[in-house]
């Protein structure tokens, strides 16, 4: 096998992740605190610190672990939830009991790693000194997944005890992988972990559309269908607590500067002329030229009737930028012209319009009347930031919200 064969075979060995639950690049300027107690649950375990002067689970704020490949690794998620801004650090400060909830496959369903958070939930309450009612959130595809949970507990009658429900950039209408990138995982010729997270139950679930690499076309995938459908059964929101959303896009309508149709990232020496392009509107558009040489391929991806949505005001990822690292640790030259592109937009993360039209998707939210969100309060970052990405001004908004 020839050194550009096997460069291009590895080249998937690589998954989108989240800044927060990414293994950090930088270290804390303080050690992680190791855990008061650990739990295993089904398809879960929880890793519980203490508010200061706690001796127990006194005031609980259970935080659920966002979408990626494999196993949750709550040493990374705590550093990474309090690098840039001491989000944890302060709310064990204020006397709050940080519970950290850890998925054993965080690409599972959100049914699925909803049983984590049940069991969580219940397993709070019952070791819990004293009465003060819960605050139950999660970041990223955590919001999804601990909204599931305290809905169906609520259709079954269980006491949650929850005051206060919250996510944070959570992608309740829908979330965007660009459709290119989505193909390119499944054009590597031989299995990779790519190809497994973008082909995930959760994955299925959570993407507004779907690059089905059995059939080739573009949709909205079953499995999407069928979670709505089953999140309308039981209630589609928990009606117990006060319900919060944060999303780190803007809320005024403004987005990233990605004109449509541009390259977003152009390849060469491995996959040489692949070409993805930032999403435009319209029929037939071209996404990718996808282009390899072992065993020799080529694939033209095009879309139908799609907004601008790489460039739309949201939360964002390095979707290009991870891939452009992966390929040039290959070998492979790379031009990355936009390597962040939103990835959960303001309108989804706050739940107040659908993300298929590109007026809703670019809507100024601040100019729509708060109550047409399905949350009780939200907030949209006043500057872009990356997807669940910790910041001062959405951190201290989340802190005077939680229940006494």
């Amino acid at each position: 096998m020839s050194e550009q064969e096997q460069a291009e075979r590895t080249v998937g060995e690589f998954t989108l992740a989240a800044p927060v639950s990414a293994e950090p690049s930088a270290p804390l300027p303080y050690p992680v605190p190791e855990p008061d107690e650990q739990w295993e649950l089904p398809n879960g375990f929880v890793h519980v610190v203490y508010g200061e002067g706690n001796r127990g689970i006194t005031r609980p704020v259970i935080m659920a672990d966002g979408f990626n490949l494999g196993k949750s690794d709550l040493k990374s998620l705590y550093a990474g939830l309090d690098r840039d801004h001491p989000l944890l650090s302060e709310l064990r400060r204020r006397g709050r009991d940080v519970i950290l909830l850890g998925f054993d496959e965080r690409s599972a369903s959100v049914p699925d790693n909803a049983e984590a958070a049940m069991a969580a939930i219940m397993r709070t309450s019952a070791e819990q000194l004293g009465d003060a009612p819960l605050t139950v959130g999660g970041f990223s595809m955590g919001g999804l997944v601990t909204r599931y949970a305290l809905a169906k507990m609520e259709m079954l009658r269980m006491d949650h005890r929850t005051r206060l429900y919250f996510s944070y950039d959570s992608p309740h209408r829908g979330a965007f992988v660009p459709i290119g990138l989505q193909a390119f995982a499944h054009f590597i010729p031989v299995p990779n972990p790519f190809a497994r997270q973008m082909n995930s139950p959760a994955a299925r679930q959570m993407l507004w559309r779907h690059y089905d690499p059995g059939t080739g076309e573009i949709g909205i995938a079953p499995e999407r269908e069928q979670f709505l459908e089953e999140l309308a059964r039981i209630g589609g929101w928990p009606s117990i607590p006060r319900r919060l959303a944060l999303a780190n896009g803007r809320g005024d309508g403004t987005g990233l500067t990605i004109p449509p149709g541009e390259s977003a990232l152009k390849v060469g020496r491995i996959y040489p002329g692949t070409t993805f392009y930032t999403q435009a509107q319209g029929k037939d558009v071209i996404v990718a030229e996808l282009k390899r040489r072992f065993p020799p391929a080529e694939k033209t991806i095009t879309t139908n009737d799609f907004p601008e949505l790489d460039g739309a005001p949201g939360g964002t990822l390095r979707s290009y930028g991870i891939l452009a690292d992966t390929l040039k640790k290959a070998g492979a030259e790379v031009d990355p012209r936009h390597e962040s592109v939103c990835f959960v937009p303001s309108v989804s993360a706050v739940a107040i319009r659908d993300i298929d039209q590109q007026k809703d998707l670019y809507a100024n939210i601040d100019d729509l009347p708060p109550e047409e969100s399905e949350f009780d309060d939200f907030i949209c970052s006043s500057a872009t930031t990356a997807h669940t990405a910790i910041t001062q001004e959405l951190g201290e908004w989340l802190l005077d919200r939680l229940p006494d």
